[in-house]
This record gives C-alpha cells, sequence and structure tokens, in this order.
C-alpha cells in the first residue's frame, strides 16, 4: 500500500491537465474532443525521425486494440494506458490491493497511481523498441549491435515516450471534464473507422490490385469481370466481407439495447414485485479483448523468448507459443490458432485452423468473461450490496443483501457465459467472412459509438432542462 501511495505522490509532480474551474458547454466539450482528435490523428501518420525502416508488419488486431500505427509517433498507441489499467483493476478486484473505489480518496489515489504505472509502462516499452532494433538492421546481438547509434536510439526512444505521454495527457483532459467520454475510447474508434474506410476506399496497390474494395471493384467492372470476381477475393477485401460488416454492426447494436429484466418478489409479501434490468450483452466486449490482448502478449514473449533467451528457453517451448517458417510466417504453435482467419477464402483453405481458432476463442472468452465478472465487481454479492446500498427497497430483502445475492446468481452466471459466447461467436463470425476492421474492431467500435451516444443525448437532456441538472446534482 506504501509504494501504491508512492506512485499516487509521484504523479503530483508530473504534468497533467488541468480541471476546469466550471462545467463547459457541451459544444467546448466537443470541441476540446475533437482538438484531442485531431492531435491523436496527426501523431498516428507522423513518421518517427531517425528510423531505416518501419519495422516489421504489426498485426492488425494489436493495431486496433491499441490505436497504434507502426512506424509512426502512435507506435504504441494507447497501449501503457490500457495495460496500466488492467493491471490496477485486477489487482483491486482480486483484493490484492485494499482499495474502496466508492470512495473518492481512495479512487484519487488508484487514478494517480494508474497514471504513474502508465508512464512507467510507456519508458518500458519504449525502451524494448529500440533495445530490440526494431527499426533498424541488427548487427548480430540487437542490444549490443545494431545499425544505428546509441544516440539515434534515444532520440527514437524520446519521441515514442513523449508522443506515448501526450496521449496520457490527452486522455485525462477528456476524462477531467474538458472533452466527452475518454481518450481512450475515442483513440480506438478512430483507429477502427480508419481502417474500415482504408478498407473501403483505399487506391494504394499490391500485387497490381487495389487495397481497397471500391477502387478494386471498379478495376474489375472496368476490365470486364463479373460478380464472381468481388464476392470472394484471396487476401483482399471482398463483397462478402463488405456486406458482414454492415450486418454484424446491426445486430450488435439491436443485442446491445436488449435488457434482461430480473423480477423480484419479497418472500413474506407476494404482492410486492419488482424488476433489476440487466444489459442482454452483460459482459460487453471484455471476453473478445481479452483474447486479443493474451495472443498478443504470447506473440511478444515468443519473440523475447527467440531473440534474447534462445539458449535458456527451450526451442521446442518457443514453437509451441509460436513457429514460423523461413519466410518469417507463423505457421505454428498457440499464437496460430488465436490468430484469426483472413476472410473466407482464407477460412475455407484452412478448415482445422479455424475449428480450433473458434474452439480457443470460445473457451477463452467463457473463461475471460466469468473472470472479468468476479474482479470488476459485476458478481451477484457485489451487485446485491450496490443496490442495497443505493437505496434499493423491496421489503424482506433490504435488511438481508444474501437472499437478493441468490436471486441475481440465477440470471449473472448464466447470463454471463451466454453473452460471452454471443460476442465470441460474433468475433469469430466476423474475422471468418473477413469484416472489414476485424471483429474485436467491430465490437469495440459499436460499444463506444453507443456510449458516446447515450453520452451527448444525457448533455443535451440537462443543457435543455436546468431544473434537471439541479435534481441530479450537477
Amino acid at each position: 500500500m506504501s509504494l501504491l501511495r508512492t506512485m499516487a505522490k509521484i504523479a503530483d509532480y508530473l504534468p497533467t491537465a488541468v480541471k476546469p474551474q466550471g462545467k463547459p458547454s457541451m459544444y467546448e466539450r466537443l470541441f476540446w474532443t475533437g482538438v484531442a482528435l485531431i492531435v491523436y490523428m496527426i501523431m498516428a501518420n507522423t513518421p518517427l525521425y531517425g528510423i531505416s525502416y518501419a519495422g516489421p508488419e504489426q498485426i492488425l488486431l494489436i493495431q486496433i486494440i491499441f490505436a497504434s500505427n507502426r512506424g509512426t509517433l502512435m507506435e504504441l498507441g494507447i497501449g501503457p494506458i490500457v495495460t496500466a489499467g488492467l493491471i490496477m483493476q485486477i489487482l483491486v478486484g482480486a483484493k490484492l490491493i485494499n482499495l474502496d473505489l466508492t470512495d473518492p480518496e481512495d479512487r484519487k489515489v488508484f487514478t494517480a497511481s494508474q497514471k504513474t504505472l502508465a508512464v512507467i509502462l510507456a519508458a518500458f516499452e519504449a525502451g524494448m523498441y529500440v533495445l530490440s532494433c526494431r527499426y533498424w538492421m541488427p548487427l548480430g546481438n540487437p542490444v549490443t549491435a545494431c545499425s544505428a547509434g546509441w544516440h539515434v536510439r534515444l532520440i527514437v526512444w524520446l519521441q515514442l515516450f513523449v508522443a506515448s505521454y501526450l496521449v496520457i495527457v490527452l486522455d485525462e483532459m477528456i476524462q477531467k471534464g474538458w472533452g466527452i467520454g475518454s481518450g481512450v475510447s475515442l483513440f480506438i474508434l478512430a483507429g477502427v473507422a480508419t481502417t474500415i474506410f482504408w478498407n473501403i476506399f483505399s487506391t494504394v496497390t499490391y500485387q497490381g490490385q487495389p487495397i481497397g474494395f471500391i477502387p478494386y471493384m471498379i478495376q474489375v467492372v472496368s476490365s470486364g469481370g463479373g460478380l464472381g470476381n468481388v464476392l470472394i477475393r484471396p487476401g483482399g477485401r471482398d463483397l462478402v466481407g463488405l456486406i458482414a460488416t454492415i450486418v454484424i454492426m446491426f445486430i450488435l447494436v439491436y443485442l446491445s439495447n436488449m435488457k434482461v429484466e430480473i423480477p423480484v418478489t419479497s418472500p413474506r409479501l407476494q404482492s410486492i414485485k419488482t424488476k433489476i434490468p440487466l444489459q442482454f450483452l452483460y459482459v460487453t466486449n471484455i471476453p473478445v479483448l481479452f483474447v486479443g490482448i493474451l495472443y498478443a502478449n504470447i506473440l511478444v514473449f515468443a519473440t523475447l523468448f527467440r531473440v534474447y533467451l534462445a539458449s535458456v528457453v527451450p526451442q521446442s517451448f518457443v514453437d509451441l507459443l509460436a513457429r514460423y517458417d523461413t519466410s518469417g510466417r507463423l505457421v505454428g504453435g498457440l499464437a496460430y490458432y488465436l490468430a484469426s482467419p483472413n476472410g473466407l477464402y482464407s477460412a475455407l483453405s484452412d478448415p482445422a485452423h479455424l475449428i480450433v481458432y473458434s474452439l480457443l476463442v470460445f473457451i477463452l472468452a467463457v473463461l475471460f468473461g466469468l473472470m472479468w465478472v468476479e474482479v470488476a465487481g459485476l458478481n451477484p454479492a457485489a451487485q446485491a450490496e450496490q443496490l442495497i446500498s443505493s437505496g434499493f427497497e423491496v421489503p424482506g430483502l433490504r435488511n438481508n443483501p444474501k437472499i437478493l445475492e441468490k436471486i441475481l446468481a440465477k440470471y449473472i452466471y448464466p447470463l454471463t457465459v451466454l453473452s460471452s459466447l454471443i460476442v465470441a461467436a460474433m468475433a469469430v463470425l466476423a474475422d471468418a467472412l473477413g469484416a472489414y476492421g476485424t471483429g474485436t474492431g467491430i465490437l469495440l467500435a459499436i460499444g463506444i459509438l453507443q456510449q458516446y451516444y447515450a453520452l451527448i443525448a444525457y448533455e443535451r437532456t440537462l443543457e435543455a432542462y436546468p431544473l434537471l441538472r439541479r435534481l441530479v446534482g450537477e
């Protein structure tokens, strides 16, 4: 606990965004949200100074989850913020750190220490990128022998660290009241939207074919091709993927608005009845997000063992994690079977990979969903206490949270498993059909868009009815 307090104290000395003295209007908050988005987009398209090339191809799923772009100032993206947040959330949820997040003082310590941890992770990750000679030609041992001098590597490290710190400050600025929502959500949404836009409209060619679907379709039609040429496209975006993207978006919007109402009655007074509404997608997109993070970490550790610990870690264990062919293509190991198929053509060409991938995602999604419910305070015990402490009253139940907990448990755990399976199915189906932006990206984008819609609607209502603002205490 003393370490946590020390980390929180360090945050007081770090440059930060100042909280506004009064609450800005909705249009002011939209303006500053737009400014943060523009700054992020500029950094995501600004190449790093001093690098020879952009480094190895970045996995699209990692790029979307961390809102990153290889070879640019946004190489790390929101990775340090997301990783620090997950670590702190799990430590608090598992009671390894004794903090009550409903207490304002403890909440302040949690937020400040999380910021310090994010800064430490940003410095560490940037250091690992330059130490591994990611952007230059290694000349033997990448740590000591690299085609770039130490002064160049220091300059690149400084760029990565400063850009990551600026992202931390932008996220802090938005959450302190200058903007709407959070910077993390905003940047993820921007990354997914950019990916989908380029998948549809990009005119950049690869092996003589445009990457974007619309330019490719125009090329096919102008050369006399038919529907079959654009329906399924090997290694590229096709009509099946575009249709899948639109359909899955509509399905997710529909499912996200569904509620499960739990009937609650008093055992002593049978006539008193009420209902507790729960989201049908109770765990939202968290299970699939965790699967993506697990996949990213497996690749990172496999590379670490192969490059730096080859003399210590057996090659068989490294191949169990990730196995590559002579051209550097992932062909085996756990990472291979956690990698999503790249469209319908890829899925049909390797059905064994599709089946194993689907089973692994379903199993891991259920496990992560159940784990998240326990550590994030969404389990029946925590929900029962929260309902009672917030003034929820049912005659015969209000003084006995254990009874309410048993009632909630009959619904929450089955709902957790069902919702985990549904979001996993949506992600697998989207990836198998080649949906633009990946299944995980679409899940994240739809959830974020709905959050923004609810926040903007709430703000507009409060501005239209000032009396209502006073009633809710704002």
